[in-house]
């Protein structure tokens, strides 16, 4: 049976299509080919103030605003006329009290068999609340813009500014270190070298901490940590000074050391000696007093193999997901802190000589290893 039949038979309540058409949840208009309104439902004379009867014989033109004019003029009349439809055009109907009114309307051309215009239809639904949705949408998406950029330019301000301290503290310290050697050469007491000493580890360390500043910065500034390489057959001499330079640094403790590098390596040299300085700087920071430090470093095949080692409590396996992050310090001792820069540094390093840092830690030893090709082209 047809709904049609169930109404007749009374099964189903009867719809009053007047009503549903003048009482809809939405406005109805229909226009004329002249653009006059010949017909309204009570719903959208409800909402713009005017009685039904008022808005037939206006143009639709009129209810609309100077910029919705202009719209209709140069888009929605074209598109009718080309597509007989339209959906979900914005527009603002102007109220009999002057208020506008956000709308949605879809637009439908009643034609003739011969294609001649009858009418256009249209729905009306109020997008007021759609408006203030889309706009308060905006301004987060503006806002969270802003942020963003003030925060960029904030990060970007702040890494320069490191960057030009940290260079402009190597002019004082290279004084110190030259007035250091100066005084070294003197005929000083036991007491005066010792704290020439003392003054030489400091100058060692502050040296390393203003490179690491420096590396940190420019890999935040996007420049990455620049590498200059060459062969380099003297890179042995380079890591003992290094290990020199530390045992300067911490007198009191044990360094066992094995160098031994047979072949020439195509990296830059500096940098592998700064890798070297914060790994076994880190070793000494963190590696328990009663255990020596090791430091190995060797060619292997086609590989450079440099692995530093201390004994102490194991590392926490949550500790050792972050090691390789900037300013993750771990557990030091107050008379060690540092920046926390110096194995993200050294990892920098690694990637920039296409090689590999790896960290094993148990309660017996902790070991560093860094491998690297021998032969390295610009990465």
């Amino acid at each position: 049976m047809s709904d049609l039949d169930k109404q007749a038979a009374g099964d189903l309540p009867v719809e009053d299509l007047e009503d549903l058409y003048e009482n809809a949840p939405c406005g109805y208009l229909s226009v004329a080919p002249n653009g006059r309104i010949v017909k309204a439902n009570r719903t959208l004379a409800g909402w713009t103030g005017y009685d039904a009867a008022e808005l037939v014989g206006k143009r639709f033109y009129d209810l609309l605003n100077i910029a919705g004019r202009i719209f209709f003029e140069t888009h929605l009349a074209p598109l009718l006329r080309m597509q007989g439809s339209v959906n979900e055009v914005a527009l603002d109907v102007a109220a009999k009290d002057g208020r506008k009114i956000p709308v949605l309307a879809n637009a439908a051309e009643k034609r003739s068999n011969d294609g001649r215009l009858l009418f256009t239809r249209l729905t009306i639904f109020p997008a007021g609340d759609r408006r203030r949705y889309e706009r308060d949408l905006l301004s987060a998406r503006d806002a969270a813009t802003e942020t963003v950029r003030t925060e960029r330019e904030t990060s970007e301000l702040r890494e320069q500014f490191i960057a030009v301290l940290g260079h402009d503290l190597r002019n004082p310290l290279a004084s110190i270190a030259s007035g250091v050697r100066m005084l070294d050469a003197e005929a000083l007491s036991e007491r005066g070298h010792r704290i020439l000493g003392l003054m030489q580890g400091s100058v060692v360390r502050a040296a390393s901490l203003i490179d690491d500043v420096l590396d940190f910065a420019r890999g935040r500034l996007g420049k990455g940590i620049a590498l200059s390489l060459q062969p380099n057959e003297g890179l042995q001499s380079l890591l003992e000074q290094v290990v020199a330079e530390l045992r300067s640094v911490a007198p009191d403790r044990a360094i066992e050391v094995d160098i031994a590098i047979e072949q020439p390596v195509n990296c830059d040299s500096v940098r592998i000696g700064q890798l070297l300085s914060n790994l076994l700087g880190n070793a000494i920071t963190h590696g328990s007093a009663d255990h020596p430090v090791c430091v190995s470093a060797r060619t292997e095949g086609d590989r450079l193999v440099i692995a530093v080692s201390n004994g102490g409590t194991a590392i926490p396996p949550q500790a050792i997901e972050r090691l390789f992050q900037p300013f993750f310090r771990g557990e030091v001792r107050s008379s060690q802190n540092g920046l926390g820069l110096g194995l993200f540094i050294a990892s920098q390093i690694t990637s920039a000589h296409g090689g590999d840092l790896s960290v094993a830690s148990n309660d017996e030893e902790t070991r560093f290893t860094f491998t690297m090709p021998l032969e390295v082209s610009n990465i």
